[in-house]
């Protein structure tokens, strides 16, 4: 089934296919030969999602595109300040070629115009062994996920035919913007201009861009996220020529063009758009590129001023500690207690980026819980960004919740670990994974609901184990007489996948954690088991294969239970089967209200 983004992408190409209008560059010869009736469009999310139509992975010269993002690495080599002495922020109304420096100082406008690009091109720095083009292709090519390359024969083409540029790059060094001859840097410049690229390239960078400077596919950081609001900044402003005032105004969203036919454009924390179409209009922009990005900005509602381009909510889930619980399976008294008092868990799945504005209600809605919960826990997995703000606000409402009583934990921080223990965040309040934070939680509710630990302190008679709670005095007696014990070290593998089911055990003692192996070095958590319960009864009644690894976490004692024994009990004592069966049933229907509690909860939150 087509997606319904998809059919519009490709209905809007088929708009604009037929337009003749604009003409391809020429003043660099080797430009000259593309062919007018290449087109295409492609938007790629966040997450890196692409949806794409037409020339999409025609190669073409990424020219001034580049000048936007190697700003970036400007700004990394030689920070904000050093840079803004050399190269200013202001749009200059004029062409892109044109020289166009300050009065005085000799500094150009922006970084935007070619005397600013040739300018920031002498400021990337020479380092571990690599030149500046090599460190700019490396740079370039973090953005699109791919290893870049440069056109000979256009870096050939703009080098013998760049006598203005040569011209602009000697001004610069006569006022001091380049410290040394301009030579090597202008040749940089002609390459950084060269360097190959597709529609589908400048969509992924642009999605980096939208993305904090994290590429979404290959999940590597491009830029520091630092300088990403300075990119995007330059670009809204200068990125599209003498047509910048009237590009923010009619489409809104930081962009940048190239004279290859290219169009960049992002819209902060969502998407980037990449649009190749060689005719230019008389400002140098791509004429198709130009009218597409004026139709999608109108008709989806991106312009990055409406109110509706913005998410609307920081929460990306909530639910209940009743209706999803930890990877472990706890007695059936201590479920049963999680399950009536579970509201006192109350869990926040946070995204995107947080700033006042969207941390602002997700604070006042935690404030409102703490009059009726105890516990609050916060999902970081999906935050891609937070400022100290958000995170300062965070702290002070764990700070202010604790005077009630109410315990405030954060899960997943991934890379913003280091600032929320900037900020004041207790070490002993982050956890890993959800999971971990959910146990502590949970451990400590129970604590508080029942005034002791639900862990056993020894081991368990059989009468405190669930499988066997039903069973009279005489059946418990002939059980111990029956079933064999066995122990395990802890880290020794109990139950290994793949193995045929010819027993289950008994825990009357100690914790195993069931694991799946995700690959050859890697297993994930998906249960724990404690004292009192059984270990391998799926497979043990339906005879299929082990589906998973039990190890012991601790020194581990258990009751083990052939299935030689157990079938044999239809002819001795068919009525301890009988009771035995039951209560498997009943622990496997327990089991699956619970999944279909927290299936719920998703679908609602959702």
């Amino acid at each position: 089934m087509l997606s319904p983004i998809q059919e519009y992408v490709e209905q809007l190409h088929s708009r604009y296919a037929s337009s003749n209008e604009g003409h391809v560059a020429d003043y660099i010869p080797e430009l000259s030969k593309a062919d007018p009736r290449w087109f295409g469009i492609c938007i790629a999310t966040r997450d890196g999602h692409v949806y794409e139509v037409g020339d999409t992975r025609q190669t073409f010269t990424i020219q001034s595109i580049s000048k936007a993002l190697v700003y970036g690495l400007a700004l990394e080599d030689r920070g904000e300040e050093h840079v803004l002495s050399r190269i200013g922020v202001e749009p200059s109304g004029e062409a892109f070629n044109a020289i166009s420096l300050r009065e005085g100082s000799g500094a150009p406008f922006n970084p935007m115009i070619n005397a600013g690009a040739i300018a920031t091109a002498g400021q990337i720095l020479k380092k571990d062994g690599r030149n500046r083009i090599e460190r700019i292709m490396e740079y370039l090519s973090g953005f699109a996920g791919r290893n870049l390359a440069i056109n000979q024969e256009v870096y050939q083409s703009e080098s013998r035919t760049g006598h203005r540029n040569r011209a602009i790059g000697w001004l610069l060094r006569n006022f001091g913007i380049l410290d040394e001859d301009p030579d090597e840097t202008l040749e940089t410049y002609f390459q950084q201009c060269s360097a190959e690229v597709t529609c589908r390239d400048l969509a992924l960078m642009g999605a980096t861009l939208a993305n904090q400077g994290v590429q979404p596919l290959t999940r590597r950081r491009a830029i520091p996220s630092e300088y990403v609001d300075n990119v995007l900044g330059v670009m809204a402003t200068c990125g599209m020529y003498d047509w910048s005032g009237e590009w923010i105004y009619r489409v809104g969203l930081p962009a940048k063009s190239g004279v290859g036919g290219g169009i960049l454009a992002v819209l902060p924390g969502q998407l980037g758009i990449g649009i190749f179409s060689p005719p230019l209009d008389k400002q140098g922009n791509s004429d198709r590129g130009i009218k597409v990005c004026m139709d999608l900005s109108r008709e989806l509602a991106l312009h990055m001023l409406n109110p509706t381009a913005t998410p609307l909510s920081s929460v990306r889930l909530a639910y209940h500690g009743g209706e999803v619980v930890s990877r472990r399976r706890l007695p059936p008294q201590a479920r049963e207690l999680l399950r009536i008092n579970g509201d006192m868990i109350q869990v926040m799945e946070l995204q995107g980026g947080l700033t006042f504005t969207t941390i602002e209600p997700v604070i006042r809605h935690a404030t409102e819980l703490g009059a009726s919960c105890k516990h609050i826990i916060f999902d970081l997995r999906a935050v891609v960004n937070a400022n100290s703000v958000s995170l300062i606000l965070l702290a002070n409402l764990g700070t202010r919740l604790a005077t009630r009583g109410v315990n405030v934990l954060f899960c997943h921080p991934g890379r913003l670990m280091a600032a929320l223990r900037t900020v004041g965040i207790a070490e002993k309040e982050i956890f890993t994974t959800l999971d971990a934070a959910l146990e502590e939680c949970e451990d400590s509710l129970l604590l508080e609901v029942t005034g002791a630990s639900w862990r056993p302190h020894a081991p368990l008679s059989l009468k405190s184990c669930s499988l066997f709670r039903n069973c009279t005095g005489s059946d418990i007696s002939f059980l111990e007489q029956e079933l064999p014990r066995r122990q395990y070290a802890s880290e020794q593998t109990i139950i290994s996948a793949g193995d045929m089911a010819a027993e289950m055990l008994v825990l009357v003692s100690g914790n195993v954690e069931v694991q799946i192996r995700v690959d050859q070095e890697t297993r994930k958590r998906i249960d724990v088991l404690t004292a009192g319960m059984t270990v391998g009864e799926m497979a043990f009644l339906d005879g299929s294969a082990r589906s998973a690894d039990v190890v012991a976490l601790e020194p581990v004692e258990c009751v083990v239970i052939s299935k030689a024994w157990f079938d044999g009990l239809n002819e001795r004592n068919p009525a301890l089967k009988i009771t035995l069966l039951q209560e498997m049933t009943h622990e496997i229907a327990s089991r699956l209200r619970q999944a279909n509690l927290s299936i719920s909860a998703f679908h609602r939150s959702a």
